[in-house]
């Protein structure tokens, strides 16, 4: 029904231009801010416990991306894909690994900020490897679960639109990404999927990163003798919280709401075209809101991350080895519960 309502030409110049803009707004912002990040973090990471594990392994994430990019940009300028079905479809699988490895190391951030507010004294040593294998073990789900998406689409030789299944009048041009033909599934392994990437992607982190935000800002409020006195350390705590909540609001909540509507049109299950053509061009949209995370993660750890913004401030050598030493005389005087800021 969909091929009646929209012209596949008119989407895919709507599509091409919306995506080169925006991934080249995002380019230099986030190669830039997410070297940064992974420069200061590498300094950091032995000095302090507020997540620094889990921001390294988000700004790889996004790096990840972001090294796409330059590609993609080429490929929605030119309207042709010359590197290679092998290559287009790396391409396509970084943009889901990074969307959903982004979501993860947030919920991580966000679970270890809240329980260093709520539960500060069963931090210790060992809980900072228990950190680096939650981290090996989200790259390994998110790697193993995304490859659905490329696995899905089939090699660009029927030249044919993934919106409508009918050819492209430029049928000369090789075609990657969502243009790609969908693998033929049964109506119930797709809604599966679908609503299995809902559940385990979006609804289940973002339960989590809410929680997270209220039990912080209840510690704030109720304080005790079991949590951290230092009101100023809490809203530090409080702050990250929200800075991973907002980022989480923006970037994947719109996707994720129109990803189950852009299904139902894919699979021609809805006759109103008003409301097709709508989802059509609200889908890409929500999908550069996605990519945004690259750029909008950097400017949480300057403007969250005591560290980060120190760190660029003053970029000596000698800065962290006083930081290091400093902490290292504040431990020993028996304050146990006492943070690097």
């Amino acid at each position: 029904m969909s091929q009646n309502c929209t012209s596949s030409e008119d989407l895919r110049t709507y599509q091409h231009l919306l995506y080169a803009v925006v991934y080249g707004v995002i380019l230099a912002p986030g190669l830039l801010g997410n070297v940064l990040a992974l420069c200061v973090f590498r300094v950091y990471v032995k000095e302090t416990k507020k997540a620094v594990v889990f921001m390294m392994n988000l700004a790889v994430a996004d790096l990840l991306q972001v090294l796409s990019l330059p590609l993609r940009i080429y490929y929605y300028l030119n309207n042709s894909w010359p590197f290679g079905h092998p290559l287009c479809m790396i391409c396509f699988y970084l943009k889901y690994v990074n969307m959903y490895a982004s979501i993860f190391f947030l919920v991580c951030v966000s679970v270890r900020r809240c329980e260093l507010i709520v539960r500060p004294l069963n931090y210790n040593s060992s809980r900072s490897k228990w950190d680096m294998l939650v981290c090996a073990v989200v790259w390994c789900v998110v790697c193993l679960a995304c490859l659905l998406f490329p696995l899905l689409r089939t090699p660009n030789i029927q030249q044919k639109n993934s919106v409508n299944n009918e050819p492209y009048k430029n049928s000369h041009d090789l075609f990657c990404f969502a243009e790609l033909p969908t693998r033929s599934i049964g109506p119930a392994t797709a809604w599966a999927i679908v609503l299995s990437a809902e559940l385990v992607g979006f609804v289940i982190p973002l339960a989590v990163i809410i929680t997270c935000t209220c039990l912080t800002a209840w510690s704030l409020r109720h304080p005790s003798s079991k949590v951290i006195p230092d009101r100023g350390e809490k809203r530090k705590a409080l702050r990250m919280v929200l800075s991973c909540s907002g980022v989480f609001l923006v970037c994947f909540v719109p996707y994720h709401i129109t990803l189950p509507l852009d299904f139902v049109v894919k699979s021609n299950s809805l006759k109103d075209c008003a409301l097709i053509n709508a989802i059509l061009r609200w889908h890409p949209i929500t999908l550069c809101l996605a990519s945004l995370n690259c750029c909008l993660d950097p400017l949480m750890y300057y403007f969250m991350t005591d560290e980060f913004r120190r760190r660029l401030s003053k970029p000596d050598v000698s800065d962290g080895r006083r930081l290091s030493h400093a902490t290292g005389e504040y431990m020993r005087t028996g304050n146990t519960t006492a943070e690097t800021s």
